[in-house]
């Protein structure tokens, strides 16, 4: 569910209303009333969610207990991949799953991109600022956001609406933050932008839908995000930096990304959207993970190395290579590689 501290909800609608603006059948009751949007897991009775039809999705579709559901075709789904819907569960069919939730999202939550406010002054009369706050020329701070004691900002850092900041935080010149809450003890270095919406995108194969991303960024305490470093807010959940990890110059954080405690990345790693690192995960530098990737806990990985979509790395190895693999098989192989390439000596047995 979207935060009502940076999202405005235009809601309720009705099933017959929420079926016309996405182009639907209407299934169901029409008059029944949808009051928000959530994910699968989160969802009550008086919510909407979605499910893409993918298979490491269909247990928590099968548990779920949302009032309406967007789902892909039956038409377009392999026999056997849609589990049964849950009882009490309006099963509303679409040709694009994410098309259909972009414009039923619009349509609960229209001023979902850029946040937006007016002020005559750089800090807003309706921010609460801690004692021994300390703020460099043109900082910028909006409506109902919260400074906690001791922390300093930057020069041209930009604070938006109803981001919370805690205690004795380090914030770099020209930082931008909104959609996000960040604990206490936070260096962020210069030049990081936290709480951009995700890069989601529905398409139908001729045109891109911008999905609105009605999350938000956690930042838990201790933590340090380097220099020009870019951590998205989640598309419906949250994206996570758990306590105590530390990230390099030149990250990317996709939307939904769930980083455990005590991680380490290094600069120039990516990681696509709702990418799982459990605790005491170490990423070298320029590692790439696929979407839905999960690397288990204390699992370390080569600088360069990556993975394709939903591939899981036990925890507790070293990994290399691309596609990654435990690190003295990808090196076997690569040895392997080499020999294979040095040329043979002339008069040499080739049978």
């Amino acid at each position: 569910m979207a935060d009502p501290r940076f999202f405005k909800n235009l809601g309720p609608f009705t099933l017959a209303q929420i079926c016309e603006k996405a182009g639907l059948p209407q299934t169901g009751d029409g008059t029944r009333q949808i009051f928000d949007l959530a994910d699968l897991s989160g969802a009550g009775p008086r919510h909407l969610t979605l499910f893409s039809g993918a298979a490491n999705r269909r247990e928590a579709f099968a548990a779920s207990q949302a009032g309406a559901c967007l789902v892909p075709q039956s038409s377009l789904e392999k026999p056997g991949k849609r589990p049964p819907a849950p009882s009490g569960m309006t099963v509303l069919e679409a040709a694009s799953v994410g098309r259909a939730f972009a414009a039923i999202a619009a349509m609960f939550y229209p001023e979902h991109s850029q946040p937006r406010w007016l002020q005559k002054d750089a800090v807003s009369p309706d921010a609460r600022i801690g004692r021994n706050v300390e703020m460099a020329p043109f900082v910028v701070i909006g409506p109902g956001a919260e400074i906690g004691d001791g922390t300093r900002l930057g020069p041209g850092t930009v604070i938006g609406p109803g981001v919370a900041i805690g205690k004795h935080c380090e914030i770099g010149a020209d930082v931008t933050i909104s959609h996000a809450y960040v604990g206490d003890r936070v260096t962020i270095l210069p030049g990081a932008k936290i709480g951009q919406p995700g890069f989601g995108f529905a398409t139908s194969g001729e045109d891109y839908l911008k999905i609105p991303q009605l999350g938000r960024v956690i930042i838990q305490d201790d933590v340090e995000i380097g220099s020009a470093t870019t951590i998205d807010r989640g598309a419906l959940g949250d994206t996570v930096i758990g306590e105590g990890s530390k990230l390099d110059n030149l990250i990317m954080i996709a939307h939904n990304c769930q980083i455990g405690r005590h991680c380490v990345i290094a600069g120039q790693t990516g990681l696509a959207g709702s990418v799982v690192l459990e605790d005491g995960v170490v990423l070298a530098g320029q590692v790439g993970l696929g979407d839905h990737s999960r690397v288990g806990s204390k699992a370390r990985m080569g600088a360069r190395s990556g993975t394709g979509s939903a591939i899981f790395l036990e925890g507790g190895q070293d990994y290399g290579g691309a596609p990654a693999k435990p690190v003295r098989e990808w090196a076997r192989e690569i040895h392997a590689l080499a020999r294979l390439a040095k040329p043979r000596k002339q008069g040499s047995n080739d049978g």
